[in-house]
């Protein structure tokens, strides 16, 4: 049984209604940020979703959580519908389920001191008061590799890595089983991603936890997964084992990703895949397969029909028309 099982998970927005469509009586535009989405994440296991800035990632994460009241669909964690539960089932349900924000800054409000940030959760669920509550936030301080004796700074008068630590503490305190990482190191120098992507194994084996991590690069989502989701204009599109993903992506948009990644030398740069084009608005989305606007392999059946999703080995799956010839744009990228 999966941990997390997320079915047909929908999020949408309405978007901004301009003069002339309230004037002629034209419905509101929706934003579809994330549509149809299912996955599930194992016990202790690492999901990591991987998808260009805009796609829907962040927006997910955070509908999993009901930071955002999905649109539509089901999240089921450990067998309870986080969907339908009401306010004080969800605030206890809450003590499971954390997340790791991506800026490090504007996560943390500066007007309080370390240990009114991550002792907070102590406090709502109930857990700690006082010097107990103290006491377990110092622990969980020196937990990420801070000190104790900082607790009562600000977060202004740490670095940036430093009020990362601040922010795993405070996902952490509160003892959850599952978490989400959205983009916890794109705003850190290289160096310092390392040492976050370091605490974040060291914590995930030492407490048992499970992630469903979120990042844009593919390098950090190979090193730290044991699965792959990828995930294109709000639809996941390719889905699997870590290697059986990054190894043989069969998907187009996977594929144009990992050419992406740069290497050493310029034995890809010539070959490097160059999609044309911008990601198009989730406001209106391309009929049939949303990748068609802009894959080079794309068809006339592209334009017009969603592609079902297909299994391709153990795990792997992927959405796409020409999956069964085996085409890869990464063959003249080599």
């Amino acid at each position: 049984m999966s941990l997390l099982q997320v079915t047909d998970l929908s999020m949408h927005y309405q978007g901004r209604q301009s003069l002339v469509q309230r004037l002629s009586g034209n419905p509101q535009s929706v934003v579809r940020a994330v549509e149809g989405v299912s996955l599930h994440v194992e016990k202790g296991e690492v999901l990591g979703l991987i998808g260009e800035s805009g796609c829907g990632k962040s927006t997910l994460g955070r509908a999993i959580l009901r930071l955002h009241e999905p649109t539509a669909g089901k999240v089921l964690f450990d067998n309870s519908d986080v969907t339908a539960l009401s306010p004080p089932a969800l605030k206890a349900m809450r003590r499971r389920m954390q997340i790791i924000f991506q800026d490090p800054y504007a996560s943390l409000n500066p007007r309080r001191t370390v240990a009114e940030i991550v002792g907070l959760p102590l406090a709502l669920h109930g857990i700690a008061m006082g010097d107990k509550a103290r006491e377990i936030t110092a622990q969980v301080l020196e937990r990420v590799g801070l000190r104790s004796s900082q607790l009562d700074r600000y977060p202004h008068q740490f670095s940036g890595g430093q009020r990362q630590r601040i922010g795993i503490a405070r996902a952490l305190v509160s003892n959850p089983e599952f978490i989400v990482c959205d983009e916890p190191v794109s705003a850190l120098d290289v160096s310092i991603q390392a040492q976050i992507i370091a605490l974040l194994l060291e914590l995930k084996r030492e407490l048992g936890l499970t992630y469903l991590f979120i990042s844009h690069d593919i390098s950090v989502i190979g090193y730290l997964s044991d699965r792959v989701a990828v995930m294109y204009l709000g639809e996941i599109v390719e889905t699997g084992p870590v290697a059986a993903v990054l190894d043989n992506p069969r998907h187009p948009y996977t594929q144009s990703l990992l050419s992406a990644v740069p290497e050493i030398g310029a034995k890809r740069a010539k070959g490097r895949v160059r999609l044309q084009g911008d990601l198009p608005s989730p406001l209106n989305p391309p009929k049939g397969c949303k990748f068609h606007t802009r894959c080079p392999l794309a068809i006339p059946m592209c334009q017009t029909i969603v592609p079902v999703v297909q299994t391709l080995g153990e795990g792997h799956q992927a959405a796409c028309h020409r999956l069964d010839e085996g085409l890869s744009l990464l063959d003249g990228a080599r």
